[in-house]
């Protein structure tokens, strides 16, 4: 390859795994407030393979598409006008979002203050985990719901990328975390800070759990109706994170005869607040679970894992040394 291209995981169609191909594509170049950044390490979220099968936000897309949204990685190079990174710095983000950024290649580019440095106890496959899954943990838990201390929070799906990150950030805080998750997750999530712990293949939260203040629901409606049956839990007034299925005429009408309150929601860049992450990283705060890497070519192997749905944490690529 030459300096002007670079190695790339494309899709010209929407379809299952099949699609995903790794080939030669043009290498780009950073605008003015940009930095191009060399990617170490690319996390790979439910959003990515929804996307590839023509959901998700693939009607935000254009093909032929680079999917990816997590990256890890060095500045390679800086546009005009930009004095927060420099060349060599080690910088991890989550460019873009929802548009496309790009992530399972060798080299991406996006507006500097969408980056942010590093966690510096971590490795690129650790930090590659982290954007979308903390970012949507973080504006949640601390953005949209203000969790505060001695507050219940109950969190579905607590085992996964954004729920282990959601279980650590309302423990921070000093709530009261009840987590859901199969029963073989609930002594890593009692470590990570998890208070109650249910599991959802035997107990409906709804019959063990009362006086929520926070929901912060991660399966959705598609799936059991989690969301609506999140209604049941929460205290007059309480609030329902409704994250991947959104809110629907039907559920909304539910919340307000429930009396509890309710919102969608949809995670958006923000360097500020991973460098607050970062910084928690660094302290032992919070820690990052990623369950298995897969090298650039093996990215359709790593998608199955991921879809299945089962993961504890992340899953990552590794894209360059």
């Amino acid at each position: 390859m030459s300096e002007h291209t670079m190695r790339a995981v494309t899709i010209s169609e929407f379809g299952g795994a099949e699609v995903l191909t790794v080939g030669e594509v043009a290498r780009p170049e950073p605008l003015p407030t940009e930095v191009l950044v060399r990617v170490h390490a690319a996390g790979i979220n439910p959003v990515d393979w929804k996307t590839r099968e023509g959901q998700g936000m693939a009607g935000l897309q254009t093909l032929p598409l680079i999917l990816g949204w997590d990256v890890s990685g060095v500045v390679e190079e800086v546009g005009f006008g930009v004095t927060t990174l420099k060349v060599g710095d080690e910088v991890y983000g989550m460019p873009w979002f929802p548009r496309a950024a790009g992530g399972y290649a060798e080299y991406v580019t996006a507006p500097a203050r969408q980056w942010a440095r590093k966690p510096a106890t971590l490795d690129h496959a650790h930090a590659a985990a982290v954007p979308l899954a903390a970012l949507t943990a973080w504006q949640t838990v601390v953005d949209t719901a203000h969790v505060q201390a001695g507050q219940r929070v109950l969190i579905t799906a607590a085992a996964g990328g954004v729920g282990h990150f959601a279980v650590q950030f309302a423990r921070h805080l000093g709530a009261h975390v009840i987590a859901t998750a199969s029963a073989a997750r609930h002594p890593w999530l009692k470590e990570l800070g998890a208070d109650e712990t249910i599991d959802y293949t035997t107990t409906r939260f709804e019959d063990v759990v009362k006086d929520v203040d926070v929901v912060i629901d991660l399966v959705g409606d598609a799936h059991d109706q989690t969301s609506t049956r999140s209604l049941k839990v929460l205290r007059p007034g309480g609030l329902l994170v409704a994250v991947p299925s959104g809110v629907s005429p039907d559920l909304a009408q539910a919340a307000e005869a429930a009396g509890v309150r309710l919102t969608a929601y949809l995670v958006e860049p923000d360097g500020p607040a991973l460098t607050t992450i970062a910084g928690l990283i660094d302290a032992g705060e919070v820690t990052v679970e990623v369950e298995e890497t897969f090298p650039l070519e093996q990215v359709g192997t790593a998608h199955a894992h991921v879809q299945a749905g089962r993961t504890r944490g992340k899953i990552v690529l590794t894209v360059t040394d």
